[in-house]
């Protein structure tokens, strides 16, 4: 049975020219999938901004929703993992990109970009994690998972009062580093001590401009998500054996380097993926969430709208005018 729902949807008018607005959809417009969720929570991220403003590399096709996080009860199942009024989360994949996204009182997706949402884990808190504490947090198993411990030094976390930054510095704080934000918003400093950073740097202490292959180590690990000359400073910023793990190009998606700081002292870079992550990895780091790394995430980061605030808000993120997470509630 069809089920009519709103839906934040994008429309392409004229070449490079983009509409929105809030309209009435039915389930049977969805794309086909194993399972059709009743979204309660979405959230807003980077990518939904720029798929919202029409970026071809993000969405080819329109009208589109957008929203690449989404949280919710199952409405519908054909496959034996779920049955309706299961709690589910559903984060990357294609959602939100080419297939109809969060911003939508409904979803349809294939099982397998499904994971129940762990015991101790509510639906909202979810969607305040959402993709941004997911990409943080696979960085933080990374580290871990590479031998970095809180014994062994500082770890810095560039952008550390954007969505994937603040996420890092309060999981990090959470397990015992000693962790140095590095931010451009002189504001955001207290929230980000309040977070869990024993200490915090301006974007210019990591923009060296030496050209010296290695500096003085100074960090045990690092967190990047901004990329360009900063990630190329930390690395050669690292101790023997440091791991730095990037996930982001907010600064810049070039990085120029030297060979040194990794056959000289055994530097380790690691990608993150958050999209197309194996989904058995992305269900261990959702349990440490609703456990372990669990976070008391200030509420004062967190903006909770309903679709009519998405404009405004896409509007300020594509401005970097955004700190913290952005919740978007929708039933």
């Amino acid at each position: 049975m069809s089920k009519k729902f709103q839906a934040y949807r994008v429309k392409e008018v004229a070449e490079k020219q983009y509409t929105t607005s809030i309209e009435s959809r039915s389930t049977d417009d969805l794309p086909a999938g194993d399972v059709l969720i009743k979204v309660q929570y979405s959230s807003l991220n980077f990518k939904d901004a720029l798929s919202a403003s029409g970026n071809k590399g993000v969405t080819r096709n329109f009208p589109h929703t957008p929203g690449i996080d989404a949280a919710g009860t199952v409405e519908h199942s054909d496959n034996q993992n779920f049955k309706k009024g299961d709690k589910v989360l559903v984060t990357g994949f294609d959602l939100g990109m080419n297939t109809s996204g969060g911003m939508a009182e409904y979803i349809r997706v294939p099982a397998e970009w499904v994971v129940a949402l762990p015991k101790g884990l509510g639906l909202r808190e979810s969607m305040v994690y959402g993709t941004a504490g997911l990409t943080a947090g696979l960085s933080v198993y990374q580290l871990i998972n590479q031998g970095i411990n809180p014994d062994m030094g500082k770890i810095v976390v560039t952008g550390a009062s954007g969505g994937v930054g603040s996420m890092a510095v309060a999981i990090l704080g959470k397990l015992g580093f000693e962790v140095v934000a590095a931010t451009g918003k002189e504001s955001a400093r207290d929230l980000l001590k309040s977070l869990g950073a024993t200490e915090c740097i301006g974007r210019d202490a990591l923009n060296d401009e030496s050209k010296r292959p290695i500096l003085k180590p100074l960090y045990a690990g690092a967190i990047d998500t901004v990329g360009g000359n900063m990630l190329a400073t930390i690395l050669k910023s690292l101790q023997y054996n440091g791991v730095a793990t990037c996930c982001g190009l907010v600064a810049s998606p070039a990085l120029s380097t030297s060979v040194f700081p990794f056959i000289l002292k055994g530097v380790r870079l690691i990608g993150i993926d958050s999209v197309q992550c194996d989904i058995n990895l992305r269900k261990v780091v959702w349990d440490h969430f609703a456990s372990d790394w669990k976070v008391d995430y200030p509420e004062e980061l967190v903006s909770e709208i309903g679709l009519d605030g998405l404009d405004a808000k896409i509007a300020s993120i594509l401005k970097g005018g955004i700190s913290g997470r952005v919740i978007v509630k929708l039933s």
